[in-house]
């Protein structure tokens, strides 16, 4: 709720007629509303006197007008009135919903302004442009002190009277609000940068790599050189020297294509580089690189990787493959693969801080901790889950991309000389390996592994944190199952993440509840997720299915309880990934808010083939292709537990059948008649399929063509 400085009077005079609405004449009439409802008839005595024109012609004129006002109220808040008049409570009840939300939003941002004001005694910044950030709830105010020019008269207004706020107090004013990680009305890179990915369901391809003579795999270009290439000589004799201070060290914000050139010729000149990653994940299917961060000993660099995503690889990729150039990075393990996916860049010669770290035995291995043990810099973490995609870049953000390599190059000689002083300390044991070489093949590990997308399999519905505690039944498995590849579909479709369509957490409470018409679906999942919003009948029609069939699922939900309690003591992590937006950095950043952790259960999956999907979804064909089914094992405590894969659901047909062998090849027809079944099948609201092939079928990265280096979810 804005307050407007430059009319007290007229805000004085709103929050008045409010307070006396609220306590009279609205109070009141629901009050009489209530009381008098009681005397209504009901059921068969309301059909009664409804046959008496006395009773039915008033009772018909209330029924008008009140449709006239909900559905006036449907359309202010862009959630039409229902037909149906069986689903009008339950409409009504999220409607309801969603205004006390903005209404408690709204009053939780007035109480800080007014909070900030009375402190300060000066009129409080607005709200859509504190630190660079848009308010996430309310609505954007287009005139008063927003539209104020910097350096025209802006004296403080008094705090207006009338309206008395509680004192600074955590009981009262809760904590400090965190950054977003989420801005709504960001409008997505993919969309605004016209970024091209690959999302089907088949193994990414590493263009860059080298394939082995019998083509079963990729060749990294650290395969041919020896860690022993990249161990300092003589760090012994490195005189570290500090950094100057981030105010005091040259700067650039590289968004041109004539910028990233300079940069990489300044790359080429130097021998060593630090480099760190942002990254978003809640509004793709793959993840998107926002930026990246390089320092050198004399300069800082932050690239746009979004505005110039095409051009990153060709001009960068060699001087990070350069086996002569030390990298230095932190927490290095995702950033690799994220180089890969997005740019095709593979890393050569890598210090990993993190694992320097780790055998240095600090207190902590985090960033921040390092920063502070070795820099005495108390770095400002409250960016590390910010929504990097945000631009312009606010000077907050900024700097903090840029504490992240600034310090880094300093911190590689202060370990590097420790690291060499334990060396020294080590001759005499038994150990063949110095730590300081110990780093470097922890860092050549870290560098050899190679991204893999992520792909649906008939096993993915069971890495689902919470699962294996829930304790499903049949039913409920089934329903789980169904969703899990109605939401996959989607993602990979619209470039949105699972957990944006369809959140892990709604995914269970849906199979508990189990919602069987639109109405209740709907008052369940309220309007958080705006694609099961507009695919009601498709996600019930999934429900109603996958409980058909159940039967198939009896035998795997009695295996999960026996395998939960079996491996209780001894369990293997299985990666879900498919909601974990952009917390990157290994042991220094906290989760993000939206992330999951990791189910607590070993499964043994194969992926599911890919194959042209029919033309029709016909309910025959769902029931025919849900009577196919296979077991798998999972070993758990030396234990080995079969577990029933569930067979193909509702979607399964566009998935591919799990009993058929064939696959889908590069064949460009048959990726478009894929997206054409797919867009056929489910109602997308936000984005159409423009340019299907594009999405499809991967093109090679120059300097001067759009690159498709495609990606699962991360």
């Amino acid at each position: 709720m804005d307050v407007d400085h430059d009319q007290p009077s007229a805000a004085t005079a709103k929050a008045q007629a409010l307070q006396t609405l609220a306590a009279g004449p609205l109070s009141s009439s629901v009050a009489k509303l209530a009381a008098s409802s009681r005397c209504l008839p009901s059921d068969k005595d309301f059909h009664f006197y409804r046959n008496f024109e006395e009773f039915k012609v008033p009772v018909e004129e209330i029924a008008r007008e009140s449709r006239s006002m909900l559905e006036a109220i449907g359309a202010a808040a862009h959630a039409a009135f229902p037909a149906d008049v069986d689903d009008a409570y339950d409409w009504l009840v999220n409607v309801n919903d969603d205004v006390l939300e903005r209404f408690d939003a709204s009053m939780d941002e007035f109480r800080r302004v007014r909070e900030e004001e009375e402190k300060t005694g000066h009129p409080a910044k607005h709200p859509m442009e504190e630190d660079g950030f848009q308010l996430v709830s309310g609505r954007k105010k287009k005139g008063g002190r927003g539209n104020i020019t910097p350096g025209m008269g802006s004296e403080a207004s008094p705090a207006t009277p009338g309206v008395t706020v509680a004192t600074k107090d955590k009981k009262t004013m809760g904590p400090k609000p965190k950054i977003p990680f989420h801005i709504p009305t960001i409008r997505r890179p993919q969309d605004e940068f016209s970024i091209v990915v690959n999302n089907a369901n088949m193994p990414f391809e590493h263009v860059w790599l080298q394939t082995s003579d019998d083509g079963s795999r990729f060749i990294h270009p650290l395969e041919m050189l020896s860690v022993l290439d990249f161990v300092d000589r003589n760090p012994g004799d490195v005189v570290p020297v500090k950094p100057p201070s981030i105010d005091s060290t040259p700067f650039k914000l590289v968004e041109e294509v004539k910028d990233l050139k300079e940069l990489a010729a300044k790359l080429r000149s130097v021998n060593e580089f630090s480099v760190d990653l942002e990254h978003n994940q809640y509004r793709s299917f793959q993840g998107l690189t926002c930026l990246m961060q390089i320092s050198t000993r004399a300069e800082d660099f932050v690239v746009d990787t979004l505005k110039l995503r095409i051009h990153i690889g060709p001009y960068l990729r060699d001087v990070f493959k350069d086996p002569s150039k030390k990298k230095v990075m932190h927490g290095a393990d995702r950033d690799i693969v994220w180089l890969q996916r997005d740019f095709g860049i593979y890393v050569c010669n890598l210090f990993d801080t993190h694992q320097a770290s780790k055998l240095l035995s600090l207190e902590r291995n985090s960033l921040e901790y390092i920063l502070l043990h070795f820099c005495e810099v108390t770095a400002n973490k409250d960016y590390q889950n910010a929504d990097w995609r945000l631009r312009p870049l606010p000077d907050e953000m900024l700097r903090y991309a840029r504490e992240d390599t600034h310090y880094l190059l300093y911190i590689y000689d202060l370990m590097r000389i420790k690291l060499f002083a334990l060396s020294k300390e080590s001759e005499s044991s038994e150990s063949s390996d110095t730590p300081l070489v110990e780093v470097y093949k922890r860092s050549y590990d870290v560098c050899m592994q190679l991204y893999e997308k992520e792909l649906l399999t008939e096993n993915s519905y069971l890495h689902i944190y919470g699962l294996q505690g829930a304790g499903f039944n049949a039913q409920q498995l089934a329903i789980v199952s169904g969703l899990c590849e109605w939401r996959d579909i989607v993602a990979r479709a619209e470039d949105e993440s699972t957990g944006y369509v369809l959140p892990n957490k709604s995914v269970l409470e849906i199979a508990k509840q189990i919602p069987l018409t639109t109405s209740k679906l709907r008052r369940l999942v309220k309007s958080k997720h705006p694609y099961v919003e507009h695919n009601l009948d498709t996600v019930v029609s999934i429900i109603r299915h996958s409980i058909q069939n159940a039967a198939a699922f009896e035998e795997a939900s009695q295996l999960l309880k026996e395998a939960q309690a079996a491996t209780a003591s001894d369990v293997v992590p299985v990666t879900d990934g498919t909601e974990d937006p952009q917390s990157h950095k290994q042991d220094s950043k906290e989760p993000s808010p939206h992330q999951d952790t990791n189910a607590q259960i070993k499964i043994k999956s194969s992926s599911l083939t890919s194959e042209p999907p029919r033309v029709s979804l016909t309910v025959a064909e769902l029931d025919r292709d849900a009577n196919v089914g296979a077991l798998s094992t999972a070993k758990g405590n030396g234990t080995t537990v079969q577990v029933l894969k569930k067979p193909p659901g509702a979607f399964g047909a566009l998935l591919g059948n799990s009993a058929s062998k064939r696959k889908l090849g590069p064949d460009k027809g048959k990726e478009d008649i894929k997206l054409e079944q797919i867009r056929s099948s489910v109602t997308l609201p936000f984005h159409t399929f423009s340019g299907s092939s594009e999405k499809s079928e991967p093109t090679v990265e120059t300097p001067s063509a759009a690159s498709e280096i495609g990606y699962g979810a991360e």
